[in-house]
């Protein structure tokens, strides 16, 4: 089992400051502050500002710094929090004098999110390839409004109304990496019992498998089924996610019980991606596990 843990070395590259099971959007209350709207706003103005003054539409803005036009706008409307990389590039593209940088080290936390996830989020929303074996449930960036919500309303001890609409915001926001980052490769493997269990019931798993397969039709998506036939794979030591930077640095993270650990130790890391490879040659190739998923949608 993984044990929550975040080194030195993590907090130096992934910018620590300091879910429920699925990616974490939503975990133990009271692990850290709400994020304040006024400061993501105010961080929005100060890009915008600087935007305008070195004469660029947010249409000529976005490929200078390697992210979507939606990406820039949910920014500087203080609808986003802003990624490390984006900070970096927009400072130096805009030639900022330190302010972008200056106004980020303000940033409130992320809403919805709990604290031990944090430093993966940000990781997260720069990887150029993300991989994610889960055998619990659907994984959160392929998860429907309707699932999620069923994960986030039976949670125990039970959340406030503010408390799921927060983590429902963040789940939205976060899903927006697979259609803001068509550059980034995104391997989802998921135990087939998964996606036979009725969560939420047969219309709610019926609009979940069917927004999978729309998925599937993306480029940078690809989906694996581990069959339940399969009598032992790699992945017997519990969910896990990989990830790749823009510097081709690789990272993983591990999540369970209210708990998570978020691994930058290289050979740790090395022994993930070794399981995460031998997992993919045990399960239903992308082709088979779409024909199984239009089997289990047509049985529900």
């Amino acid at each position: 089992m993984c044990s929550f843990q975040t080194s030195a070395r993590v907090r130096e590259v992934a910018g620590v400051t300091d879910e429920v099971p699925g990616d974490a959007a939503g975990g133990a209350q009271g692990r850290g502050e709400p994020e304040t709207s006024d400061s993501l706003r105010t961080f929005g103005e100060v890009v915008k500002a600087f935007r305008k003054r070195a004469g660029l539409t947010q249409e000529a803005f976005a490929p200078t710094v390697g992210y979507s036009l939606p990406t820039i706008a949910s920014i500087e409307q203080g609808r986003r929090f802003p990624p490390p990389g984006f900070v970096d590039r927009a400072e130096v593209v805009l030639d900022a004098f330190g302010a972008i940088k200056g106004a980020a080290k303000h940033l409130s936390r992320k809403p919805g999110l709990a604290s031990w996830f944090r430093p993966w989020a940000r990781l997260e929303a720069d990887a150029v390839s993300l991989y994610t074996y889960e055998n619990r449930l659907v994984p959160g960036l392929l998860q429907t409004p309707a699932y999620a919500n069923i994960l986030f309303n039976e949670q125990i001890p039970a959340l406030g109304e503010d408390q799921i609409k927060a983590q429902m915001a963040a789940r939205i926001e976060r899903k927006k990496l697979l259609t803001d980052r068509p550059d980034t490769t995104y391997s989802f493997i998921v135990e087939e019992h998964v996606l036979r269990r009725r969560t939420g019931g047969a219309e709610v798993m019926r609009e979940q498998i069917d927004h999978i397969l729309d998925l599937c039709e993306r480029r940078n998506v690809e989906f694996q089924i581990m069959p339940q036939a399969q009598e032992h794979h790699a992945g017997l030591g519990g969910p896990m996610q990989l990830l790749e930077t823009p510097e081709n640095r690789w990272y993983a993270y591990c999540e369970g019980q209210r708990i998570a650990q978020l691994i930058a130790d290289r050979k740790e890391v090395s022994v993930l991606h070794r399981r995460y490879a031998r997992m993919r040659s045990q399960a239903l190739s992308f082709e088979e596990s779409v024909s199984l998923l239009r089997e289990i949608r047509g049985a529900l």
